[in-house]
């Protein structure tokens, strides 16, 4: 089946939420107090409300994970759901904060000055841009989504793989992982094919098990074959697929955009359904010759039927399925909504969700399905029962899934690296970390970024690192061994938004990313915790 995810928000490889040290600048005082004082706090400015508040000078609590955002569209075929899927985002730091939720999107201001060489101690350098953010709050929890990949004095280390099970191979470059609960629904495959056999060929013995084993194999190499197809598809269309998963009810193709046009997306969808089928007339073909009531005639045959069952499934017109996705393309072409069509082909899952529910155990109890009435009673009742309900629910949740990531497509241009950037204040590598924060707190910054002799950017100080410096340490702690070095992609350009600008931050996983203007301009710092929660606001807001 066919699912389009985000490019978001993508799941981290960590998912273990991390502590983070709130928006405003730890307090610090202008000279090293004495053992009876302590450096006075600083303000900042509540951005969605204008006033200033007491900054926090120690850890918050631990945040909670929020709400998962999927984030990397997939195509699905079998029985199986699509999942919106999120690019998970891993780290080699373990120290460093993680990004976490983003609020609204904040307000732009016009004025960016150049910033100022650093100055001695006593005096105060200008911040790197002068605009303020707005809508940020800081007391929002959050969940992890990046670690920073590089320590100071380290090369930047390489992005690990998505993962999802064990690794297959990479066909077309693409991963293929067989997750775990692929090796349960072998086992329940062979289980009951090994029941059939015993009934079409009695002289098997237990050598019957062999033969379902390798037909649970075959079956899900089909299932392989359907989600090529889609990858195939999006290949050719220059969609980034991130990888394919087969898992118990199927295959899952995490493809990371979205089609551009209604009739690609159609194209998207329809090429899974079609190599089943042609897959079926293929196991046709070899079955003619073949003699019946054998082992090869008996194989054939299944693989054949189980085909046109994964065709005629996905072709359900329905999200999260292939044909819901054909039929949101339909929509799409004929309204020139991308969202009507989505919500369209949604409702019609929930309605197929609802129908599986009810009409899947009649269906089998009256023996419309191939099988006497008579004999579908006791265990074989419950069971028929729960697989129904198993895979209506995975249909609800694909078609629930699909709507809330068409609402995060339609606000996910309101994330823009301009209105989300902190401002910054350049300091030098030996400046004190209570110098720092006092001209950060004057200058109404809540980052820094250490600068060279002449003005040039060598890292930034992270946010969780100031947190875990003792107010009466910081007069003896330099800002240079709480920062982190500066690498070509912890630089982004103020002009990325959307999904360019979610994929610049996955591409190099950090806590902060320094933000600069076209000409190189040093324009603020970017908090990844700032983005994900501008993400979760961009999730909640109705269309």
């Amino acid at each position: 089946m066919d699912e389009s995810g985000g490019s978001g928000q993508p799941r981290s490889g960590n998912d273990e939420p991390t502590q983070h040290a709130g928006p405003t600048a730890p307090a610090a005082d202008p000279a090293p107090p004495t053992p009876d004082e302590h450096p006075a706090k600083a303000t900042d400015t509540d951005p969605a409300t204008g006033e200033r508040d007491e900054p926090t000078t120690g850890p918050t609590d631990a945040a909670t994970p929020g709400e998962d955002t999927p984030t990397a569209p997939s195509t699905s075929s079998g029985s199986s759901t699509t999942k919106d899927a999120e690019a998970e985002r891993q780290g080699a730091a373990p120290e460093d904060n993680a990004v976490g939720d983003t609020s609204e999107r904040t307000r732009d201001v016009e004025d960016h000055p150049t910033p100022n060489a650093p100055t001695p101690h006593d005096e105060d350098p200008a911040p790197a841009h002068d605009h303020r953010t707005s809508d940020q709050d800081p007391a929002h929890d959050h969940r992890t989504l990046a670690h920073s990949g590089t320590t100071k004095g380290r090369p930047p280390q390489r992005q690990r793989e998505p993962g999802g099970g064990l690794l297959m191979g990479r066909p077309f470059g693409v991963p293929v992982y067989v997750a775990p609960s692929w090796f349960l629904v072998a086992a329940l495959i062979t289980w009951v094919f090994g029941g059939q056999l015993d009934r079409v060929l009695p002289e098997l013995g237990a050598a019957r098990y062999l033969v379902s084993l390798f037909f649970a194999v075959a079956f899900y190499a089909s299932v392989l074959v359907h989600e090529l197809a889609h990858t195939v598809a999006a290949l050719r269309f220059k969609l980034p697929v991130r990888r394919i998963q087969l898992q118990f009810f199927g295959g899952v193709s995490e493809i990371e955009k979205e089609a551009e046009t209604p009739g690609r997306e159609f194209v998207l969808a329809f090429v899974g359904p079609l190599l089943s089928l042609v897959l079926a007339g293929l196991f046709y073909v070899a079955l003619q010759p073949v003699e019946p009531g054998t082992v090869p005639g008996v194989l054939l045959a299944g693989l054949m039927i189980s085909n046109l069952i994964v065709a005629a499934f996905n072709l359900l017109p329905g999200l999260p399925l292939d044909g819901g996705r054909m039929l949101r393309a339909v929509v799409w072409k004929i309204t020139g909504k991308p969202m009507s069509g989505t919500i369209a082909a949604a409702w019609v899952g929930r309605a197929l969700a609802v129908s599986v529910l009810i009409g899947l155990p009649l269906l089998t109890q009256s023996g419309a399905l191939g099988s006497n009435a008579e004999d579908n009673v006791g265990m074989d009742t419950v069971m028929d029962a729960l697989l129904a309900a198993i895979l209506a629910a995975i249909i609800w949740t694909g078609a629930g899934n699909s709507l809330r990531m068409a609402r995060l497509r339609e606000h996910l241009p309101e994330l823009r690296a301009r209105n989300l950037t902190r401002r910054a204040v350049p300091v030098e590598t030996d400046t004190p970390l209570s110098e720092a924060l006092r001209r950060a707190n004057e200058a109404g910054a809540r980052a820094l970024v250490v600068v060279d002799t002449d003005g040039e950017p060598l890292s930034l100080v992270r946010e969780a690192a100031i947190v875990g410096v003792p107010e009466h340490r910081r007069p003896w702690v330099a800002v240079s061994g709480l920062a982190q070095d500066l690498t070509d992609g912890m630089r982004v350009s103020a002009e990325l938004a959307g999904e360019d600008l979610l994929d610049a931050l996955r591409a190099t996983p950090a806590t902060e990313y320094l933000v600069v203007e076209d000409t190189g301009e040093i324009y603020g710092v970017l908090s990844a915790a700032d983005v994900e929660r501008a993400f979760v606001k961009a999730m909640a807001r109705p269309s």
